[in-house]
C-alpha cells in the first residue's frame, strides 16, 4: 500500500482524503518477472503511481494516529447495546402451510336428476411467499376431472392489484378466486392457533352441505329379492372359462322305448349355468344334436310349493335357491328338470376343485351297471361274408362312411419291392394235377401272398395267376381273429394250406435265405436250417446281409 496522505486530524474514512490533482500516474508497479523462462513472483518496491509504500512512510507516530474511537451515536455506551439475529421470512416460515377446508356449488344443466353438485376442496396458503393452491380431492369413479384446480401461486383480491394474506381469511367466508365463490368451513389445528397468536379472531366452523344427487343415491331402493353380497363382475373375472365336467348316467329305461344314455353335464363357475350333453356313439341312430338340455340355471326349490305347474317359464322371483357346486356329489342322483342323473364321475379340474373349495365333499368315482336294451357295449359284428379284405368289411360294420383301414406306412416305405420266393407243388388227390408246379411271393411290406403257376408242356392246363395278392390265414383260425401266415412259417417241406388247396414248399431263392438271416432272432431255427440244406449253404459262409 503507498499513499502520500495528510489528514490534518481527519480519519482515514472514504470521504475525509483529498485527492492530489498534480499527480498523473496511477498505475500498479510490475509484480511478476520471468527467469529463464519460468514466471516468478517479485515484491514490488514502490506503490501505485510511483508513490513510496505506506509501510516505508508512515512512522510509529503516524501509525499510532490512525487508531481512534468512533463517535458514540447512542445515548449509552457501545458496549450496553445488544443487537437480535436477523432470521428472513423465507428461513422462519419456511414450510409453514395454512390449511382450510372449502366448496363451492356448480349448476347442473338440464338434467331432471340434479339442479346443482356441491364440490369440496382444500385451500392451502404458504406463510413464505404468500402464495396459494386449490386442491379438490379425488373420489372414485366420480367421472370428473378433480385434483389440483389452481397451482401455487399469489390470488388476486381485486382490481386494484392487490393479492390475498392471511390477514384476509377466515371462517365463514366466500373467497372469490376468478370469478368461483368458495366457502370457507372449517380449517385445521395449526391454521387456527397460528390465527389466534396473530389476534386474528377466527368465526365459528360451519358443517359441509351435503350433496342431495349422492344423498339420494345412497337411499336403497325397495327391491323384490334381496341382493347378493357376492361380486358378480369378480366373479366374470376369476371364474371365466372354468368348467365342472361330470360324467353321469340317465335311466329312463322302465319308459316307453326307454334306455340307459351317457350323459355330460357341464357347470360353469362364471354365471351358474348347467348343460347336459349326451354322449353319442358310432351308429346308434340316434340323432346328430346331443344337446339334451341347453345352458341355463336350474332351479333347486321354489318359493312356492303349490306353483302351477302349466307355467313355462320360471321367474327369478318365485326361485328360492339355484343349484350350486356343492349340490353335486359322486355316487348320487342329482334331479334336473324331473329328470334324474346318477353322477358316477368327473374329469382332473373338477376334483382339485373341489378339493380346493370343497374339502369336506369325497369325490371318488364309482362303477355303474348299464341297462342297454337296444345296443351293447360289446356288440357282436356280423360275420365275414368274403367280398374284399376282412378289414375293409370291419369298417363298413363300425360306421356308416367307412374310412379306410390304418396301415403301418413305416413297414411299407422299409419294404416296398421286397418279396420272397418259393417254389411249390400242389398237393393233390387227383392224378391230373400231379406235376403242377408254382410260385408262391411273399410281399414283405403288405404281408400278403400271390401264387403263380408255371407253364407246363402238354399238360392240358392253362398256367398263369392262380392267386392274386391277398393275406392268407392259417388253418383253424377264427374269422373275426384270423393268424395270418409269416415268413417264419415257410421252411421248405412245409405244407402251406391257401384257401383249401395244399402246397409244398420244396425250394426257394438264395435272397430269401440272406433276408432271414439277417432277422434271424424272429425266425425259427428249423425253418433256416431247411433252407440252408436245400440251398446247399453252410452255417458259417452265409452272413447277414443288408437290403435296401
Amino acid at each position: 500500500m503507498s499513499c502520500k496522505w495528510n489528514g490534518h486530524g481527519l480519519p482515514f474514512f472514504p470521504g475525509y482524503t483529498f485527492r492530489d490533482v498534480t499527480k498523473s500516474a496511477f498505475h500498479r508497479p510490475q509484480t511478476l518477472d520471468y527467469r529463464n523462462g519460468y514466471a516468478l513472483p517479485r515484491r514490488p518496491i514502490v506503490g501505485i503511481g510511483q508513490d513510496p509504500l505506506l509501510s516505508e512512510q508512515l512512522t510509529q507516530q503516524d501509525i499510532n494516529e490512525l487508531h481512534f474511537e468512533p463517535p458514540d451515536f447512542t445515548r449509552g455506551p457501545f458496549d450496553q447495546i445488544t443487537y437480535k439475529d436477523f432470521i428472513p421470512a423465507h428461513v422462519a416460515l419456511d414450510k409453514k402451510v395454512l390449511r382450510f377446508y372449502a366448496y363451492f356449488t356448480e349448476d347442473i344443466l338440464y338434467c331432471p336428476e340434479e339442479q346443482c353438485r356441491v364440490r369440496s376442496v382444500l385451500i392451502y396458503y404458504f406463510l413464505e411467499d404468500d402464495s396459494m393452491c386449490i386442491i379438490e380431492p379425488e373420489v372414485e369413479n366420480s367421472g370428473i376431472p378433480q385434483g389440483k384446480r389452481l397451482k401455487r401461486q399469489r390470488l388476486p383480491k381485486n382490481e386494484h392489484g392487490e393479492h390475498y394474506e392471511w390477514k384476509d381469511l377466515n371462517l365463514g367466508m366466500d373467497l372469490d378466486v376468478y370469478g368461483v365463490k368458495y366457502r370457507i368451513t372449517q380449517c385445521d389445528a395449526f391454521t387456527k392457533e397460528f390465527m389466534e397468536s396473530e389476534g386474528v379472531v377466527l368465526n365459528e366452523p360451519e358443517q359441509m352441505p351435503e350433496d342431495l344427487y349422492i344423498k339420494r343415491r345412497k337411499i336403497i331402493a325397495p327391491q323384490h329379492v334381496t341382493p347378493s353380497s357376492f361380486d358378480k363382475m369378480c366373479q366374470f373375472l376369476s371364474m371365466d372359462r372354468k368348467v365342472l365336467r361330470f360324467f353321469a348316467l340317465w335311466d329312463f329305461s322302465d319308459c316307453l322305448f326307454g334306455d340307459t344314455l351317457d350323459v355330460i353335464i357341464h357347470y360353469y363357475l362364471v354365471d351358474d349355468t348347467i348343460e347336459i350333453r349326451e354322449v353319442h356313439e358310432h351308429n346308434s341312430g340316434r340323432d346328430n344334436f346331443p344337446i339334451l338340455m341347453h345352458r341355463q340355471r336350474v332351479p333347486k326349490k321354489l318359493k312356492s310349493e303349490t306353483f302351477p305347474s302349466c307355467v313355462l317359464e320360471v321367474a327369478a322371483v318365485d326361485v328360492a335357491e339355484y343349484y350350486s357346486p356343492k349340490d353335486f356329489r359322486l355316487g348320487q342322483t342329482i334331479e334336473l328338470l324331473s329328470r334324474h342323473f346318477l353322477l358316477f364321475d368327473c374329469d382332473v379340474f373338477t376334483k382339485e376343485y373341489y378339493q380346493t373349495n370343497y374339502p369336506d365333499i369325497e369325490i371318488k368315482p364309482i362303477e355303474v351297471q348299464r341297462k342297454d336294451n337296444v345296443l351293447q357295449e360289446n356288440r357282436e359284428i356280423p360275420p365275414y361274408n368274403g367280398f374284399g379284405s376282412l378289414e375293409d368289411s370291419l369298417q363298413n360294420c363300425l360306421s356308416l362312411n367307412p374310412d379306410p383301414p390304418k396301415v403301418n406306412l413305416l413297414k411299407i416305405f422299409e419294404n416296398d419291392g421286397k418279396v420272397l420266393r418259393y417254389i411249390a407243388r400242389l398237393e393233390s388227390p387227383n392224378p391230373e394235377d400231379e406235376g403242377r408246379r408254382f410260385i408262391l411271393s411273399y410281399f414283405l411290406s403288405n404281408d400278403m401272398i400271390s401264387i403263380f403257376e408255371k407253364p407246363t408242356r402238354n399238360s392240358g392246363i392253362m398256367s398263369g395267376k392262380f392267386l392274386e395278392k391277398t393275406r392268407v390265414p392259417k388253418p383253424g383260425s377264427t374269422v373275426e381273429n384270423p393268424e395270418f401266415y409269416s415268413p417264419a412259417d415257410f421252411a421248405i417241406g412245409t405244407t402251406v394250406e391257401v384257401f383249401s388247396h395244399r402246397f409244398v414248399l420244396t425250394d426257394a431263392d438264395l435272397y430269401v435265405l440272406k433276408y432271414l438271416e439277417s432277422i434271424s432272432s424272429q425266425i425259427p431255427s428249423q425253418t433256416l436250417d431247411s433252407l440252408r440244406k436245400k440251398l446247399g449253404v453252410e452255417k458259417t459262409s452265409c452272413q447277414p446281409a443288408s437290403f435296401q
